[in-house]
């Protein structure tokens, strides 16, 4: 937390208090695990950066994946619609916390994913968004879905990660099975 911010307890304990609204109970611990994740690799990260990361699906159950076709379109259509949602709901909480408008439209940059590989930070979120996934929900997605989507998915993840975030899923532990399924995708094209 940057001391000299008087804003930032506020503004995180408003995403947390948002997030603690969600149903099944999933959301606040993402939001922490962001957090977490983003302490660890870059912990003089700019307040912007661990204001997107904690608030990086805020809400997110309001806009379920069902009101969408359920196929690659939809499913865009629907990550989509998500960023553009998460930056507005951000930038409400912002405003209520006290920041400036530079520092709102910042964070809700981020969060939008915009110019992943050629804005550093927001690569550095990509990165923590790819290896909160890959340690904490991999296991179970592999699990309920069959191994060509999933390898798939691993292979689209990995573009999205820079060479450190490569190194760091690298080193996560996994079990034999997620291990195996990470291979193959990394292993053919």
């Amino acid at each position: 937390m940057a001391p000299e911010d008087p804003h930032f307890k506020t503004a995180i304990d408003l995403i947390d208090a948002a997030n603690a609204l969600d149903p099944a109970n999933k959301e606040l611990l993402y939001s922490q695990r962001m957090s977490e994740w983003l302490n660890r690799i870059e912990p003089a990260a700019s307040t912007a950066l661990k204001l997107a990361a904690r608030a990086q699906h805020l809400r997110r159950w309001i806009i379920p994946r069902t009101d969408y076709p359920m196929d690659r379109i939809g499913y865009l259509k629907w990550r989509t619609t998500l960023y553009k949602f998460h930056a507005e709901e951000a930038a409400k909480i912002l405003q209520t916390a006290g920041y400036d408008q530079a520092t709102i439209d910042r964070v809700a940059t981020l969060i939008r994913k915009e110019r992943i590989k050629s804005d550093p930070e927001a690569q550095t979120l990509e990165d923590v968004i790819c290896l909160v996934f890959l340690e904490n929900y991999f296991a179970d997605f592999a699990a309920a879905h069959d191994d060509e989507k999933v390898i798939g998915i691993l292979r689209k993840t990995w573009k999205k990660m820079s060479d450190r975030g490569h190194a760091l899923a690298s080193s996560l532990p996994m079990s034999p099975a997620a291990r195996k399924l990470v291979e193959r995708a990394l292993s053919t094209p």
